[in-house]
C-alpha cells in the first residue's frame, strides 16, 4: 500500500484560504492541488472555526493543582475509563459511514491507528478515493438541468427515457444520483423524496389555509445547481414570500450549512425578522446552525411535510427565471463571474422586473409598498 501522503500546515492554508474565497469550485481546486475534495472540504471547515476561536482566545495563568484536584482528577479518570467503555460499544450501532467522517486525520493526540481502533474500523477504508464527476457526467447534469426546467414532473425514470431518446447513454440509476446531486426533486406526490438528517430535529407545517397578505409575514428559501464551466456551485436565497423579493443569497462550492446561515443573518439584519420562516426538510435547513438563528430572532419556524411539493413553488420560479435569462445565457469560469452576473440579474429582478403576480409592480415595490414607477409616453 502507498504511504500515506501529508500536508504541511502552510498547504493546507492556502488550499483552504482558496476554497473560502470561492472562486474555483472544489473539483477545480482538487485537480490544481492535486488533492481529494472531501479534504479541501474539511480544511475549510476547520479554517473558519478557528479564525472564530482566534478572535475569542485570552492569556490565562498557569493553573494551580491542589490535592483534592488530583484526587478528583483520578476519580474522573476512572469515569472516562467506563463511559469510553460504554461508547465504544454504543459506536457500533453507527453506520461504517458515519464512523470514517468521524476520524480526525490531523488530530494532535490520537494518530489515524488509534483512532480507527477505537471506532472498530479497518484503516484501509480510509483512504479510498472516489473519483470526481466525468466530463460526460457534467454533460448529462447540464442537459438534466434544462429539460428540468421545461417538464419538473420529470422523475430519474422519465428524465433517462428523454436521455436516451436523445442519442445519450444514461440510464435510470445514473439520471437518479444526477438528480439527486443537483437537488432535483420532481413536482409529484412521492414518500421519502427529499434527504434529511434523522438526528436533526422537524419542525412543523405553519402554512396551512394561512392567508399571505403583507412583507416579512413570511419568508422562505431553498438550494439550487449553478453549473460553471468546469464543474458547479450551490446557490441559497431568502425570499419574502408576499412580495417575491429577493432579500439575500449566497453562492458555496460546498453543501454544508455555513452558506446558508450567512445568507440568513444578512436577511435578518438587513430586514428585520419574519414572523414565520418556511423552508423544506433540507440537512441545512434542519441544522441546529441554522435554526438557533430563526430562534434567537424570535421566529416561527416552518417546514415543509411530505407531500407538500406545492409549498416550494415561489422559489422554484425563481430558478427557473435565473436560469433561463441568466445562467443559460452565460459560461461562468470562476465564482467571481458567477456572482457579478447573478447579483447583477438578481438587483434587476427586485428593482425592474414587474412580477406576474402583481401586474405591473416589482417585488421592491411591492415590499416597500410603493406606486409602480410608470413613465408617460413622449
Amino acid at each position: 500500500m502507498a504511504k500515506q501522503k501529508r500536508y504541511t500546515a502552510e498547504f493546507k492554508a492556502k488550499v483552504a484560504l482558496e476554497a473560502i474565497r470561492e472562486e474555483l469550485t472544489t473539483a477545480e481546486l482538487s485537480k490544481k492541488y492535486e488533492v481529494h475534495p472531501t479534504m479541501i472540504n474539511g480544511w475549510k471547515r476547520t479554517a473558519i472555526a478557528k479564525m472564530a476561536q482566534s478572535f475569542d482566545a485570552k492569556p490565562v495563568g498557569e493553573p494551580v493543582i491542589s490535592g483534592k484536584d488530583v484526587e478528583k482528577l483520578h476519580a474522573k479518570i476512572g469515569q472516562l475509563v467506563v463511559e469510553r467503555d460504554f461508547l465504544a460499544d454504543a459506536l457500533q450501532a453507527h453506520s461504517r459511514d458515519w464512523r470514517q467522517k468521524a476520524v480526525k486525520k490531523d488530530h494532535p493526540k490520537l494518530s489515524v491507528r488509534r483512532q480507527c481502533t477505537l471506532l472498530s474500523l479497518a484503516r484501509s477504508t480510509l483512504y479510498y478515493q472516489p473519483c470526481g464527476e466525468s466530463a460526460e457526467n457534467l454533460k448529462f447534469m447540464k442537459i438534466i438541468d434544462e429539460q428540468f426546467l421545461k417538464t419538473p414532473w420529470y422523475g430519474s425514470r422519465q428524465m433517462a427515457r428523454h436521455m436516451q431518446r436523445e442519442g445519450h447513454k444514461c440510464g435510470r440509476h445514473r439520471a437518479r444520483r444526477l438528480m439527486r446531486l443537483m437537488r432535483l426533486v420532481p413536482i409529484y406526490q412521492e414518500p421519502k423524496t427529499s434527504k434529511k438528517n434523522p438526528e436533526h430535529k422537524v419542525y412543523p407545517y405553519l402554512l396551512k389555509d394561512l392567508p399571505i397578505t403583507r412583507p416579512n409575514q413570511v419568508w422562505c428559501t431553498d438550494i439550487t445547481y449553478i453549473r460553471m464551466q468546469r464543474g458547479f456551485l450551490y446557490l441559497v436565497a431568502i425570499m419574502d414570500w408576499h412580495s417575491r423579493k429577493v432579500l439575500s443569497w449566497r453562492l458555496s462550492n460546498t453543501m454544508d450549512a455555513g452558506f446558508c446561515v450567512e445568507a440568513l443573518k444578512e436577511a435578518l439584519a438587513t430586514y428585520g425578522p419574519p414572523e414565520i420562516f418556511n423552508s423544506d426538510q433540507g440537512s441545512q435547513f434542519t441544522s441546529t446552525d441554522f435554526t438557533d438563528v430563526l430562534k434567537d430572532a424570535k421566529v416561527k419556524i416552518s417546514m415543509d411535510g411530505r407531500g407538500r411539493w406545492i409549498d416550494n413553488r415561489m422559489i422554484e420560479r425563481l430558478w427557473r427565471s435565473l436560469k433561463y435569462e441568466c445562467v443559460f445565457l452565460n459560461t461562468f469560469e470562476t465564482g467571481r463571474e458567477a456572482r457579478q452576473g447573478i447579483g447583477t440579474w438578481i438587483a434587476y429582478y427586485n428593482e425592474e422586473r414587474p412580477h406576474s403576480s402583481h401586474g405591473l409592480m416589482t417585488p421592491d415595490e411591492v415590499y416597500d409598498n410603493r406606486k409602480p414607477n410608470m413613465k408617460l409616453a413622449a
